[in-house]
């Protein structure tokens, strides 16, 4: 494990670990929680539920959809593609022909700024596997609300189970590294756009870009709350 990759073999995975894999040419990372014998927990959104905001934006959340390497039919899940939810799917499904990565947990933020990439690793510390793979479990069969590519998708359903931390603010983007990566990162486009093309002023704007990203961390940020597992589902009710 490091800061240029987190590939991991499958034969070292342990229960309750935060995995993903790079879809849709490495824009976007599906993220899981491996619960033992070859079987991952995940929140997707199936195909035919995009949800019309342009081909991009509904390819990325339709990569999510669970499916066996090409030209296989699995004989473990069957057809899940347009499975909505929270579902288990064989690691095999998970990946989708991808790679294997872990998402990392308790990061210096110097590590975390290396990580020039959102969405593989956070400050925040992890409960133990036992809690992580309570909620899992629970909110396979309970769900966790609506799926949103911005503020509640596959990292933030992760990263919820491995800390049980919840934003609590109407207007933000959720737990997701990926999201706050894109939002850091056209804050700083739009910035740039306003300056006149300097190193020095590049610079700022990367430093503008790698201070937004550290300070959306949901191990960094402050309106984050503990929320047990059973009363966030009561609450989507």
């Amino acid at each position: 494990m490091g800061v240029l990759s987190n590939k991991i073999e499958r034969d070292q995975l342990k229960p309750g670990d935060h995995i993903y894999s790079w879809r849709y040419y490495c824009l976007y990372t599906h993220h899981g929680i491996y619960v033992g014998e070859g079987k991952v927990i995940h929140f997707t959104r199936g195909a035919g539920h995009e949800i019309g905001r342009g081909p991009v934006l509904d390819r990325i959340i339709s990569s999510s959809c669970p499916s066996p390497p090409v030209g296989t039919d699995c004989q473990i899940c069957g057809d899940q593609s347009r499975l909505d939810g929270v579902i288990s799917s064989c690691i095999d499904c998970f990946l989708s022909g991808g790679n294997l990565y872990l998402f990392e947990y308790g990061v210096s933020p110097f590590f975390f700024l290396a990580s020039a990439r959102g969405g593989t690793c956070t400050v925040a510390k992890s409960d133990p596997p036992e809690d992580v793979l309570h909620r899992a479990f629970y909110l396979l069969q309970n769900g966790f609300g609506g799926y949103n590519l911005f503020k509640n998708n596959c990292e933030d359903f992760a990263v919820y189970c491995r800390t049980g931390l919840l934003v609590v603010k109407p207007i933000s983007v959720g737990r997701s590294g990926q999201a706050a990566a894109f939002q850091a990162a056209t804050r700083a486009v739009v910035s740039y756009s306003l300056t006149f093309l300097t190193t020095s002023l590049v610079a700022v704007n990367y430093g503008r870009y790698c201070a937004s990203r550290l300070y959306s961390d949901i191990g960094v940020r402050r309106d984050v709350v503990k929320v047990p597992v059973e009363r966030l589902v009561d609450q989507s009710d």
